[in-house]
């Protein structure tokens, strides 16, 4: 099955949105195996999102399992962080941050002995550059296929990122997108439209082996699309 698109009026509409779609994958998830595991995006994007999960309808609490799909090499108390964001915005928990530590916590966390895990929901956000987590054009980590953790060197802005690698996050029975803004125009248009390698748009290479892969963009960001439905 190939993506979903769902282009939305503002990105009030994909906030809301994006807050039912993790309300109803979490209850389900909790109801059915008794645990529900996302994956949080960074960036500004899910921001918003994260305020609304916090403000209800509620959420399975005591049965969520919060990680995150990457982080920057910053203590957890800067304002660059990641975790950070997420705190601030979400909840207030203990989370390890460096990747080897990262990966182990991973291994407790899905000790099922399966090749990599698989999240419940994995939420991604998509860079002007068609990065996702951290996984940046031209960048190391774009070609492991064994580690699920991965200590991302960044040309860019000259530093380490930690990510979830490809594997991890194609494991996943669902991944949602959430894509805000003109300026992530052209990278969603090359996502959806384009033929570029993944060494180019990191992006295309979130290709979910049996789970389903949803964007949810508002009207600015599809704009590049063309005809949309």
């Amino acid at each position: 099955m190939g993506p979903q698109l769902r282009v939305l009026e503002s990105p009030d509409a994909v906030t809301r949105t994006a807050a039912q779609w993790v309300h109803d994958r979490a209850w389900a998830a909790a109801n059915a195996r008794g645990r529900f595991t996302l994956a949080l995006s960074g960036g500004n994007t899910p921001r918003a999102l994260y305020r609304q999960m916090a403000a209800g309808p509620r959420l399975p609490w005591d049965r969520t399992v919060f990680c995150f799909g990457d982080e920057r090499n910053v203590p957890p108390d800067n304002p660059e962080s990641n975790f950070r964001m997420a705190r601030e915005a979400l909840i207030d928990q203990p989370f390890v941050n460096q990747s080897a530590d990262y990966e182990q916590t991973l291994r407790k966390l899905f000790p099922s002995g399966a090749s990599f895990p698989s999240f419940d929901l994995v939420l991604l956000g998509l860079g002007p550059d068609g990065h996702t987590a951290s996984l940046f054009p031209r960048s190391p980590a774009l070609s492991e296929q064994k580690r699920w953790v991965a200590g991302n060197w960044v040309e860019k802005f000259k530093t380490h990122r930690i990510t979830l690698t490809f594997p991890v996050l194609n494991a996943a029975a669902e991944v949602l997108f959430l894509v805000v803004g003109e300026d992530k125009a052209w990278a969603l248009r090359n996502v959806l439209r384009g033929k570029a390698p993944v060494e180019e748009i990191p992006a295309r290479g979130i290709v979910p082996t049996s789970g389903r892969l949803t964007f949810l963009v508002d009207r600015a960001a599809a704009a590049g699309l063309g005809q949309t439905a």
